[in-house]
């Protein structure tokens, strides 16, 4: 698979609703995952989307998660740029250079999912997450 950069939305306890929208809204194929489908059964926040996935056949990819609890969200600045692939090399080269003079949230290490994962807001403000696809 090609790297694909793509919108990733943050909503506050809403994302369920609003993929569901957005589905109606641009068709295609949804596939929503719950904290509790990743493994916290017992979280406060099980039941809400932890990665929604919107994928239309007019070729748009939006995703989307509600804020985990104590995480702040307001609309307006709930936008990140999602960066994902199985190009270990390439997303890892992209990582370096976006986090570099930035803050990193989230280490880019592997996840409870199986793939590697990092968030970081690049020095101009703007967050990133990178997803590297495990080769499993």
């Amino acid at each position: 698979m090609a790297s694909r950069l793509n919108p990733y939305i943050s909503f506050a306890g809403n994302a369920r609703q609003a993929l569901e929208f957005y589905k109606d809204v641009f068709g295609g194929g949804l596939v929503l995952n719950t904290y509790a489908n990743f493994g916290a059964p017992d979280s406060p926040d099980a039941d809400k989307i932890m990665h929604g996935m919107l994928e239309t056949d007019g070729g748009f990819t939006l995703m989307g998660a509600d804020s985990p609890s104590g995480m702040e969200s307001t609309p307006g600045d709930n936008i990140s740029v999602s960066l994902s692939g199985d190009d270990a090399d390439e997303l890892r080269g992209y990582w370096e250079k976006l986090s570099d003079g930035g803050t990193v949230a989230v280490p880019l290490e592997k996840q409870m999912w199986g793939d590697e994962f990092g968030m970081c807001v690049d020095r101009f403000g703007i967050t990133w997450m990178v997803n590297i696809g495990s080769q499993a």
